[in-house]
């Protein structure tokens, strides 16, 4: 096996191919003067070698999705026998249906690129419907970061017995899979979201929060704007301390500045993509993937 570290998880594919003790294909990467991407490995040839790319697609997603298809075709070219593409944060994995009529179904779309392109598996992190994702040709394993999360909380001490809140009914397995660790109850922040417009309201509900410090869980944080509200709902419904707690931050704009205003004492995520609040990092959560399926 040989890990190629994308342009967007440089650092994150060295530490996975540091933990199963294998060499990395160095790849150089620029954008020319029009935005086009230039993609070049520092290898002669992949010939029957299994190699795993690493390349999460955060914002630029574009960008960064072009990247790894780059990078897969390329390996294709170089005759690699086995493409598994790791792609921490899976950007257009929201869109996982058609909402209104005559939407692109752009998850289905950057999967068949991807199959076209060579990849044969993927591993990726906490996906928006992991059940969608497992409708089409490529197998695809959808890990799970939130008891790293929660395990963070617990060894640090940063929230005593927390109860731990999700966003909307259908994020409560978040939180149960972290109250597994943190065993101080959970309930779930009620919500309701426009299809149109895509804006999330939040619902008058009575959580058991009074005099207990907090963990908000949730997938994403991107504008923080639902995260903002959620903090500072649970803070007028008596909350001690509380935390928002996120497998991909992706904290566009203000966003961060935006939560710590309503109320919340820290924001804590992994390394899923390039951000400064990573402090957990799915390193090896992933490691432990690739070895066990012996990619």
């Amino acid at each position: 096996m040989k890990i190629i570290p994308g342009p967007a998880s440089k650092e994150l594919g060295e530490k996975i191919a540091e933990l199963l003790n294998v060499q990395t294909v160095p790849v150089f990467s620029k954008a020319f003067p029009d935005g086009e991407s230039y993609i070049r490995f520092n290898a002669e040839s992949l010939q029957n070698e299994d190699v795993v790319i690493v390349q999460t697609t955060s914002p630029p997603q574009d960008q960064r999705l072009i990247q790894l298809m780059l990078m897969a075709d390329n390996a294709l070219d170089m005759k690699a026998n086995d493409i598994t593409a790791v792609v921490p944060y899976f950007a257009y994995s929201r869109q996982d249906k058609r909402f209104l009529t005559g939407e692109a179904f752009s998850i289905k779309t950057i999967l068949k690129l991807l199959e076209h392109c060579g990849v044969n598996r993927i591993i990726t992190v906490n996906t928006h419907n992991p059940a969608v994702i497992k409708n089409f040709n490529i197998p695809v394993e959808d890990l799970s970061a939130v008891p790293l999360l929660a395990e963070y909380f617990k060894t640090k001490v940063l929230a005593k017995n927390p109860v731990s809140v999700s966003m909307g009914k259908k994020a409560l397995s978040l939180v149960v899979e972290a109250d597994r660790i943190l065993r101080g109850g959970y309930d779930y922040i009620s919500t309701k979201r426009d299809v149109t417009t895509g804006n999330v309201t939040l619902e008058e509900k009575k959580l058991p929060v009074k005099n207990r410090n907090v963990v908000i869980f949730d997938d994403i944080i991107s504008s923080g704007g639902t995260m903002a509200k959620a903090v500072e709902l649970v803070k007028k419904q008596g909350a001690e301390k509380v935390y928002a707690a996120c497998v991909h931050p992706l904290l566009m704009g203000d966003s961060k500045k935006r939560i710590l205003e309503n109320g919340a004492e820290e924001i804590i995520g992994t390394d899923s993509v390039p951000n400064p609040i990573g402090k957990v990092s799915i390193a090896a959560l992933i490691s432990k993937a690739l070895a066990t399926k012996g990619a």
